[in-house]
């Protein structure tokens, strides 16, 4: 039944994003907020697909303990993935609201996210070991939870002050996948069931990706009449 039903809906995530993300950037002009957003989406899909392709594979064949190594490296490149994701929506955040001269905020983000990807490259992870220490998968999501509250708190910032009604959820939406992510990191390794938070935070994501697609329609129209 686990199999069946964590399958199913990673097939879906993976077809949801993939899809909006084609039509985003199909559907806009070159350079704008929503072709981003559209490889924004794509980014995201492609990362998961490499760790949840295998999962299913597992859970429908052998067994999870059967494919640690594929596993593993799925986890590091979405891990590196994901920091991109949160890279590109940041740069349709300055695009959205006209942010163009953020040197400093560039520094930030920018910085937060080489550091991110930097300590996901130490052998230190084990990424191919069945149980990772603990102590690194806290240490690698340290600048990862700074670099999401940087954005939580742009977009809230934005959206109050141009009052921003397309984009009034996207803070919380991030909020959210990191109020479900954390605790996976911090005790599913003790908790198994913990693990299953992972299926609302991935639900989050789905939002935030339907939340510039539906913008991007209203734009579309408000542009044609």
């Amino acid at each position: 039944m686990r199999a069946v039903f964590e399958t199913s809906f990673d097939i879906l995530y993976l077809a949801f994003v993939t899809v909006i993300g084609i039509l985003m950037i199909k559907r806009s002009r070159p350079r704008s907020q929503y072709r981003l957003f559209g490889w924004m989406a794509i980014v995201l899909g492609a990362g998961d697909a490499f760790h949840l392709i295998p999962r299913a594979y597992a859970l429908c064949t052998t067994g999870l303990e059967n494919y640690t190594a594929a596993l593993g490296v799925g986890k590091w490149i979405t891990s590196i993935t994901m920091t991109i994701f949160y890279v590109l929506l940041f740069e349709v955040w300055k695009k959205r609201y006209g942010m163009k001269k953020t040197p400093k905020l560039n520094a930030l983000v920018y910085g937060l996210a080489l550091v991110r990807i930097v300590l996901c490259m130490f052998p230190q992870n084990e990424w191919l070991n069945a149980h990772p220490p603990i102590a690194w998968g806290i240490i690698r999501n340290v600048p990862f939870a700074l670099l999401g509250a940087v954005i939580i708190l742009l977009f809230a910032w934005k959206v109050k002050e141009t009052r921003d009604r397309a984009f009034r959820w996207m803070a919380l939406t991030i909020v959210l996948s990191f109020a479900f992510y954390i605790p996976v990191v911090l005790w599913a390794e003790k908790i198994p069931m913990i693990g299953m938070l992972m299926i609302p935070k991935t639900c989050a994501y789905m939002w935030t990706i339907w939340i510039g697609y539906e913008a991007m329609k209203k734009s579309r129209l408000h542009s044609v009449s």
